[in-house]
């Protein structure tokens, strides 16, 4: 994985709630932060002329909130702040995370959301559209955890569809960066008829991708597979037992095209009774080292 993390930052609170599990993953991870606050493009308005002054200003007070979230990072944790310009806030971040090669971007959930779940913005809504990089969503209240709570578990939420094996490698690869447990949830028999033999084909599922994860884990790293079992995706995942500082995973769409997000309507599901961040990425990948 990259050593860089970006930060999508706004002076809000879903923006500290992004800073501050950026924060947590960075330190698990050992590796470095870039916080970014993405202003409009220069040539943002055919209507109104470009006002030097003012651009200077916009670019002052932007360093200032950049300043301020940057004093609420852990001194452990090594970062640096930009001020970038784009045609959107999604454009902006995605270009500066192939500019620091990072490995996530992370946002918060727009303001208004329940503690603890996700409501998803502008900005949220148009990565989960458009990202090459695998995009971290920060829920409402991420702020109020301690840093020392790091990242604790891994949930990789695996289905039957094509894309799984990226999945599972971006699953592994965190647990392996942050020292993290591995949990395998299968979500296989959620849309089946509640049955003795639903409970049996998640329960297959589950084993069959726990054997084949078992094999490339290293040793050290605990791991468990569960069966998501509900009349939804929603029950299922309502069911479930959560630790603070868990990361839940899952795949795009397969709609999505070649090396981009595409929100599908499992994780779209998921979403609105997740009470931990998730980590969306793409199902396909280009050569290493290329978006």
């Amino acid at each position: 994985m990259s050593d860089r993390i970006v930060v999508g930052y706004t002076a809000t609170d879903a923006g500290a709630d992004a800073v501050a599990l950026g924060a947590r993953l960075a330190a698990a991870m050992d590796v470095s932060l870039d916080l970014v606050l993405v202003l409009p493009a220069e040539d943002r308005s055919v209507i109104t002329p470009p006002d030097a002054g003012y651009d200077r200003y916009l670019v002052t007070q932007a360093e200032a909130w950049l300043a301020e979230a940057a004093a609420t990072i852990p001194d452990a944790v090594t970062h640096a702040s930009h001020v970038r310009f784009g045609d959107s806030f999604a454009e902006g971040l995605i270009a500066a995370a192939h500019e620091f090669s990072a490995s996530h971007i992370v946002v918060g959930a727009a303001n208004g959301g329940l503690r603890g779940r996700h409501r998803l913005g502008t900005v949220a809504n148009e990565l989960l559209h458009s990202s090459d990089v695998p995009v971290v969503l920060a829920p409402e209240g991420s702020r109020r955890l301690e840093p020392s709570t790091g990242i604790t578990r891994i949930t990789a939420a695996i289905g039957t569809r094509p894309g799984a094996d990226v999945l599972l490698e971006e699953s592994v690869a965190l647990a392996v960066a942050t020292g993290a447990g591995l949990r395998l949830l299968s979500l296989a028999a959620v849309d089946m008829p509640p049955s003795l033999e639903a409970m049996e084909f998640g329960a297959r599922h589950a084993d069959d991708v726990f054997v084949h994860v078992r094999a490339a884990l290293p040793k050290d790293i605990d791991t468990d597979a569960v069966v998501g079992l509900g009349d939804s995706v929603e029950d299922a995942v309502s069911h479930l037992s959560w630790e603070p500082g868990e990361l839940a995973v899952v795949g795009s769409s397969r709609l999505a095209r070649r090396r981009r997000l595409f929100l599908g309507s499992t994780a779209a599901k998921m979403l609105h009774e997740l009470p931990v961040p998730m980590v969306v990425v793409p199902r396909t990948r280009g050569k290493k080292g290329a978006r």
